[in-house]
């Protein structure tokens, strides 16, 4: 029968192989997420270290095999709901390949000695790669010399992850084939690639249909420069529809267009970006194109640690991240 360890030491991976009647290295794969171990032998291991309490100690792993096993991601720090699901896509997958995650905020607006800055820290940390969710292509050349040293990858927008402008064109072209003769436009923050990338996708479509762009309405993704760009939307009585760059913008042009007597989607259909969970909730329900956050954070995971442990992240199947258009009920054909 299996011995017991002492009760005046903590549980070690030879205490575990005892018990499961495996080697120790066979222990030390399975914690360390390596798929290499029979599902049936893994499951022993697990149970035994369930019964004993054993618990890995980081540094000792790091020392003894020179690995962290540590992503590490940098946000901007905003409180928007794309950050968060992105991030949970990156723990989905970090979890399941035996990684765990440090993620440090960069404030809105910061520059970029600042991303630097965190950059280095989650390097001094012990990082294995690191995946960068911020809205910028981080030219710097100092920037670039940690690109290129270290694993990263982008969990935003990697080409062809979500195209954003085609995220503009199901807006428009949905709003333009319910009968609208124009379609207004209110932007996310000028700092933010998307909103440059959604603006050209939703000029290009109106200027395909012979119409004229009208002026764009500048936001900041805040419900609040929503709810302002909503009251100047509502004194334009031509103005039947408009795409919202996110849904939370939207929530506030809603309100700002029920203030001033204006109907959603009565008087003006309203359609918006991101279809984060309040969106089929709002009042009316929103129109908005949905964008795969989490395909997004799991593609990026999944790639930067392919490219640790030595492998062609191009070549990896990865998760489908096409916008999808859900139509609620904020838009409709117009009243004539």
């Amino acid at each position: 029968m299996p011995r017991r360890p002492s009760p005046d030491r903590a549980p070690n991976q030879v205490d575990v192989a005892r018990r499961a009647g495996v080697s120790a290295q066979t222990v030390s794969r399975v914690m360390s997420g390596q798929d290499t171990v029979r599902p049936e032998t893994a499951q022993r291991v697990l149970a035994a270290v369930d019964e004993l309490g054993y618990r890995v100690h980081g540094a000792a792993a790091a020392l003894a095999t020179g690995r962290t096993r540590m992503l590490g991601v940098i946000v901007v720090s905003n409180v928007q709901y794309s950050s968060a699901v992105i991030s949970a896509g990156i723990e989905d997958v970090a979890t399941h390949r035996g990684y765990t995650v440090t993620t440090t905020a960069v404030a809105k607006h910061a520059p970029i000695a600042a991303f630097i800055d965190a950059f280095d820290r989650l390097e001094r940390q012990g990082a294995e790669g690191i995946i960068l969710v911020a809205p910028f292509e981080f030219e710097d050349e100092a920037m670039q010399q940690r690109l290129a040293r270290t694993p990263t990858e982008r969990g935003d927008r990697r080409a062809g992850v979500v195209d954003q402008e085609l995220i503009a064109r199901l807006a428009t072209e949905h709003l333009l084939n319910l009968g609208h003769d124009n379609v207004w436009h209110i932007s996310g923050d000028e700092g933010w690639a998307e909103t440059h990338k959604r603006r050209d996708g939703w000029a290009r479509v109106l200027n395909e249909r012979g119409i004229t762009p009208p002026p764009t309405i500048s936001g900041d993704w805040t419900p609040e420069s929503g709810y302002r760009a909503g009251q100047a939307l509502a004194g334009i009585l031509e103005a039947t529809a408009v795409f919202v760059a996110s849904d939370e913008m939207a929530f506030g042009v809603i309100r700002a267009l029920h203030e001033a007597g204006r109907m959603v989607p009565d008087d003006v259909s309203v359609v918006s970006v991101d279809d984060i969970d309040l969106a089929a909730y709002a009042s009316p329900a929103l129109t908005t194109v949905r964008q795969p956050f989490r395909s997004v954070g799991r593609d990026a995971a999944l790639r930067v640690i392919t490219k640790i442990e030595g492998g062609d992240p191009d070549a990896q199947d990865f998760d489908i991240t096409e916008p999808t258009l859900i139509v609620r009920s904020s838009t409709a054909a117009p009243a004539r």
